[in-house]
């Protein structure tokens, strides 16, 4: 039974701050908000291209945690192009942001720009540096 493809992530948050986080994918990353099943909880699914890769989730503020869903998640990561779109973006809606750059084992150029989302998740936006 061998893995075939990455599906999603979901974040969940509380109500006031769902919405928040759902505009920050948006119009900060760049996914795009689509159809969701009807299911019983309030939420969103959020897009790549044609994949909901985002699925957000209406949480209660509190300790309570799904049994098996506790753990250390640091970021998540996407491979993007057009590095000076996100990083004027960033500036314009006054998102924090840290760039990194390094020589891949391939010898590619790397960079990297991280942000946080508005849970404090870090995002991870990397981009193949071409030496042209």
């Amino acid at each position: 039974m061998p893995l075939i493809a990455f599906n999603h992530f979901n974040i969940r948050a509380p109500s006031a701050l769902l919405r928040t986080v759902r505009d920050f994918y948006v119009d900060v990353i760049g996914l795009e908000a689509g159809p969701r099943p009807d299911v019983p909880v309030a939420g969103y699914w959020l897009y790549l291209s044609d994949l909901p890769v985002l699925h957000l989730m209406e949480w209660p503020d509190g300790p309570q945690v799904p049994d098996l869903e506790e753990g250390y998640l640091d970021h998540i990561a996407f491979s993007c192009r057009d590095e000076t779109t996100f990083i004027d973006r960033f500036e314009q809606l006054a998102v924090p942001f840290q760039r990194r750059e390094f020589t891949l084992p391939s010898g590619e150029q790397l960079l990297q720009l991280m942000v946080s989302d508005p849970t404090g998740l870090g995002v991870e936006l990397n981009f193949i540096v071409s030496s042209s």
